[in-house]
């Protein structure tokens, strides 16, 4: 890190806003439907049936799509998610509420506890910044979805 004035320069994350770009239907976000139609905009359609992808539609305060933040693309049976990142998007978008998505290779829909307790450490990051976590929507390559919000899972996360 170069240093001048003793002022320490750090790396920073870059988002690119380009507003009404066209790429994303600006349409209110009202159901789990409507967000997985967006979010599987942001996932590569070559590759969704073969590697477990993960996803964030990120929201303003009237649930209008602000950006689709592609997080990472795994293998086969899983992929990686770093909360930071998604954090980031989230903050630098000027988010004000996230619904987080990853695609099952498998084609099978049902949750893996891998899948709970990443919705839960999201949820809990969301909860420190003020952010809502909306639902997480695991989709498949022929666009059938699971909603976390509509099996009640949401509710569920952080147990007393």
């Amino acid at each position: 890190m170069k240093t001048s004035n003793n002022l320490m320069s750090v790396r920073e994350v870059k988002l690119k806003y380009i507003p009404h770009s066209g790429i994303l239907k600006r349409n209110k976000i009202t159901s789990a439907h409507d967000a997985c139609m967006q979010l599987l905009e942001g996932y590569d359609k070559d590759t969704i049936g073969m590697q477990e992808q993960f996803v964030v539609l990120l929201l303003n305060r009237t649930n209008k799509p602000l950006g689709i933040y592609k997080v990472s693309t795994g293998g086969i049976t899983g992929v990686m998610v770093d909360i930071r990142l998604i954090m980031v998007a989230a903050l630098k978008s000027l988010a004000t509420g996230i619904i987080v998505s990853h695609s099952h290779s498998s084609g099978n829909l049902t949750p893996s506890i891998q899948d709970i307790e990443i919705t839960a450490r999201i949820d809990k990051a969301c909860k420190l910044l003020d952010i809502d976590l909306l639902d997480h929507i695991i989709v498949t390559s022929n666009h059938s979805f699971y909603s976390f919000a509509n099996e009640g899972m949401m509710s569920q996360l952080h147990p007393n």
